[in-house]
């Protein structure tokens, strides 16, 4: 009973801000009020205020950008995995081992020390508030854990099949294409639903290497609708943006839940 108890509140606690989120999102954008924040209004203005987001925070083309940053670096970024992790572990690369901390290693440093240096070197580059520039930090921070699976996965498969596509003639990119990658179709697709995941939510790299409305993330057009709340931009509408722009990857999230659960077991070796 007490544990009950004690899950049961948790539990609350954890939906308080989500109850939160909903209630005042929905109510119209000019009847908000801290004092009665935990009442309904009983109205629902939800797209209403998501509508005046769009129009003032020019979020089209902020949407547009996210979802060509969240589709394209994900499928670089397995792929590059995957080849990293076939090389490694099928290939026997010499020092593979060491290959393979140089690309993970990157992961232990917190992404706040890699701010200054991205924005110098994007900057001299000529990448910075660029799609491109944009397409390649996500990119490259999305291959160490597309790597890391992978690796554990074609460790799990027998050597075998390489040697039999061998003899048979296959190339070795071949082999990689029309057997390993298939087989680790699973894999990858949870690997792709973590990092569109990632590159949908990100804000940090955006406030950083973006400027314009037509190459930002949409969560940094929202970063900035959020910060003019007490310059005239009503507080529904601004949680109306956050909660609608974050739907899609609550929907990919659930319409593939199997497949990810099953595509992290099988790179669990």
């Amino acid at each position: 009973m007490i544990r009950r108890a004690v899950l049961v509140l948790l539990g609350l606690v954890w939906i308080g801000p989500t109850y939160l989120l909903l209630v005042n999102a929905a109510r119209p954008a000019g009847s908000y009020d801290p004092g009665s924040a935990w009442v309904p209004s009983g109205d629902f203005a939800l797209f209403e205020n998501f509508g005046r987001a769009l129009e003032g925070a020019d979020l089209t083309q902020s949407l547009a950008s996210t979802a060509l940053y969240s589709a394209v670096s994900p499928l670089l970024g397995v792929l590059v995995g995957a080849l990293a992790g076939y090389t490694i572990v099928v290939l026997r690369l010499k020092y593979g081992f060491w290959w393979f901390l140089l690309i993970f290693g990157g992961t232990i440093f917190p992404s706040q020390m890699l701010l200054v240096p991205l924005f110098v070197g994007y900057s001299d580059a000529g990448l910075y508030d660029s799609r491109l520039g944009m397409i390649l930090i996500y990119t490259a921070i999305n291959v160490p854990l597309a790597a890391f699976v992978l690796r554990n996965f074609y460790s799990g498969v027998a050597f075998s099949i390489f040697e039999a596509a061998r003899m048979d003639g296959a190339s070795t990119w071949r082999i990689f294409w029309r057997i390993y990658l298939p087989i680790s179709a699973s894999a990858l697709t949870a690997v792709f639903i973590l990092e569109f995941t990632f590159i949908w939510n990100d804000l940090i790299f955006g406030l950083t290497l973006t400027q314009t409305e037509e190459v930002r993330p949409v969560m940094t057009a929202i970063a900035g609708l959020m910060t003019d709340v007490y310059a005239g931009t009503p507080v529904p509408v601004g949680l109306a943006a956050g909660l609608v722009v974050s739907l899609p990857t609550v929907v990919l999230f659930l319409a593939t839940q199997r497949l990810f659960a099953r595509g992290l077991s099988l790179g669990s070796f």
